[in-house]
């Protein structure tokens, strides 16, 4: 595919990597399925810029890059909570952008991602998604065997990330009306597949138990401290498949859940896997935060998921005209007699 432009990338940010929602059909090969650990979010910033849900996006790690629009017009939306800073071309006062809102920006414009405040990723998409050819049906990168996504790495000062759509037509903002509901309370899980390998005492320590994700966290997975979960007969199991979710107890009883970029098979046992509705709220924990597992049932899950599409299908189809930004110029509010007198406090009598 030829570049109809670039976004020239001036600094990286810590983990800025094109992901869509996965690499499928593969894992038989060995092959992770990686894509977005918030597919929630990658899905909505799509849409807000006019992409079908599954278009590559920058999927951004604790602290966003800085890039210069290099084509004649980009329409962007950013998903998540950050300081974004657009300095324009034209010279004018820099300015600061709203999430979850699309915009266009000019040739020469330059944007700037600060830290990521509510989540460990954000998501930034733009019109007609990126100029990349793609590795098994997927743009997503899957870093630890650099295949996918720009030449199979995290971005890096320097880079030319080529865009697809080489003009944005012109057109209202867009923004969603609704905030998104990742849920609150414990991370739910369905107990198994080794729900025999573990005691009863370690079952009742595992859904009991407070857990803290360790600095050991990245998109493979999420390593836990807390309490020691027991095993009735050892860690060890004959390696077999494992899915995004997978919750495995190694020899050290600390839990590990397996996120995008896990690997196809593993040989610990596995006490519970996340639902697939909670997902993405764990794809967004950082190292520090902390979590609890409460099991359900298989059915449960499934129903819980159709309530979750239904919730992001109600925000898809309410994304609204970008209502206008309200400004007070307070200097001049100052300078306008606004009252004809004020409150004598003592009396309560006008003066």
């Amino acid at each position: 595919m030829t570049a109809a432009g670039f976004l020239d990338i001036a600094t990286p940010g810590l983990m800025t990597s094109v992901q869509d929602l996965g690499r499928f059909g593969a894992q038989a090969l060995g092959m992770p399925v990686a894509g977005a650990t918030d597919p929630v979010a990658l899905r909505l910033v799509n849409c807000l810029v006019g992409n079908p849900e599954n278009t590559a996006a920058l999927e951004i790690g604790y602290l966003g890059p800085g890039f210069t629009v290099a084509t004649e017009s980009l329409r962007i939306a950013f998903g998540g909570v950050a300081k974004l800073m657009l300095q324009p071309a034209d010279g004018s006062d820099a300015r600061a952008l709203k999430p979850w809102r699309s915009v266009v920006l000019k040739r020469g414009d330059r944007l700037t991602i600060g830290a990521i405040e509510d989540a460990s990723v954000a998501y930034l998409a733009v019109q007609g998604g990126f100029a990349l050819p793609p590795f098994m049906g997927s743009y997503s990168t899957y870093m630890r065997s650099g295949l996918g996504g720009f030449e199979g790495r995290a971005l890096k000062a320097g880079d030319r990330l080529p865009l697809a759509l080489g003009a944005a037509p012109e057109g209202e903002e867009r923004e969603l009306a609704d905030s998104i509901d990742y849920g609150s309370g414990s991370i739910r899980v369905v107990l198994g597949p080794q729900e025999d390998r573990f005691t009863a005492k370690g079952i009742e320590t595992f859904l009991s138990a407070a857990y803290t994700v360790t600095k050991e966290a990245d998109r493979m997975g999420l390593r836990l401290d807390g309490d020691t979960v027991e095993h009735t007969r050892g860690a060890d199991i004959a390696s077999e498949g494992l899915v995004t979710g997978s919750i495995q107890i190694p020899g050290n009883g600390k839990p590990i859940i397996l996120m995008a970029d896990r690997q196809t098979t593993g040989g610990y046992t596995k006490i519970a896997t996340v639902i697939s509705a909670d997902l993405p709220r764990v794809g967004r924990m950082k190292p520090g935060d902390a979590l609890t597992f409460q099991a359900i049932s298989v059915a449960e899950a499934e129903a819980i998921r159709r309530a979750q599409e239904q919730g992001i299908r109600r925000l898809i189809e309410g994304i609204r005209t970008a209502l206008p930004d309200v400004w007070l110029d307070h200097n001049a509010l100052y300078t306008v007699n606004l009252i004809s007198g004020a409150v004598d406090a003592p009396s309560g009598h006008w003066r």
